[in-house]
C-alpha cells in the first residue's frame, strides 16, 4: 500500500513539474534539481544525474538565459516557436524520472502521454496568452506575460516538489485564466471588424 502510494505521488510530481514546463523549460528543471539534492524529492535511480553539481550549474545557466531572452523584443516570439516541442520532450523526461517500479515501455509511454501532454497543453495557452498580447499591446505588454509565466513556472514547480496535487490543481486554475481572458481581450476585436469582414465579393 505505501509502495503504490509513493508511486502515484511520484508520477504526481512528475506531471506537476511537467506543466510547469510549459511556462518555462528549464525552471522545473532547476527547482528539481535542488529539491533532488535537498533530499525532498526522489527520482529514478538513472536520472539521479539531475541533483549533481553539473547539473545545477548547467540547469542555473539555462535558466537565466531562457528567462532573459523572454524579456528581449523578438527573441521571446522565437523562443516560443521552439519551446512547444521543447516543453514536450521536457515534460516527458521529467515525468519518467519520477516513475519507477514499472515496466520501461509503460514508463515512457505515461510519461509521453501524460508529461508530454501536460506540458503541450500549458505551453499551447501561454502562447497564445502572448500571441493576443502583442497585438493587443503591440508587443509592449509581453515583459508582463513573461514575468507572469516565470512566476507561474517557479509556483508550480515548487508546489510539485512540496504538494503535488496542489500544483495540479494550480495549472488547471491558470489554464482556464489564461484561455478565459484570451477570449475576453479577442471579442472587442471581433466586434470592431468592419461589416462583410472576410467575406467574398
Amino acid at each position: 500500500m505505501e509502495e503504490n502510494f509513493s508511486t502515484i505521488l511520484g508520477i504526481l510530481t512528475g506531471l506537476g513539474l511537467a506543466a510547469a514546463c510549459g511556462f518555462r523549460v528549464f525552471v522545473p528543471f532547476l527547482i528539481a534539481s535542488i529539491a533532488i539534492r535537498a533530499d525532498v524529492i526522489h527520482v529514478a535511480a538513472d536520472f539521479a544525474w539531475m541533483g549533481s553539481t553539473p547539473a545545477l550549474v548547467a540547469l542555473g545557466v539555462a535558466t537565466l538565459l531562457e528567462v532573459g531572452g523572454y524579456c528581449l523584443p523578438g527573441v521571446d516570439h522565437f523562443l516560443d516557436v521552439v519551446a512547444t516541442p521543447v516543453a514536450v520532450v521536457a515534460g516527458t523526461l521529467l515525468t519518467a524520472s519520477f516513475i519507477t517500479d514499472m515496466e520501461p515501455w509503460f514508463r515512457w509511454s505515461l510519461a509521453a502521454i501524460a508529461g508530454g501532454g501536460a506540458a503541450a497543453v500549458v505551453q499551447t495557452t501561454t502562447v497564445a496568452a502572448r500571441a493576443t498580447s502583442a497585438v493587443l499591446s503591440l508587443g509592449f505588454g509581453n515583459p508582463i506575460v513573461s514575468a507572469a509565466e516565470f512566476l507561474g513556472a517557479t509556483t508550480v514547480s515548487i508546489l510539485a516538489a512540496l504538494a503535488p496535487i496542489l500544483a495540479l490543481i494550480a495549472v488547471v486554475v491558470a489554464v482556464a485564466l489564461l484561455w478565459s481572458l484570451r477570449r475576453r481581450r479577442a471579442e472587442p476585436m471581433v466586434a470592431s471588424r468592419p461589416a462583410g469582414w472576410g467575406s467574398q465579393t
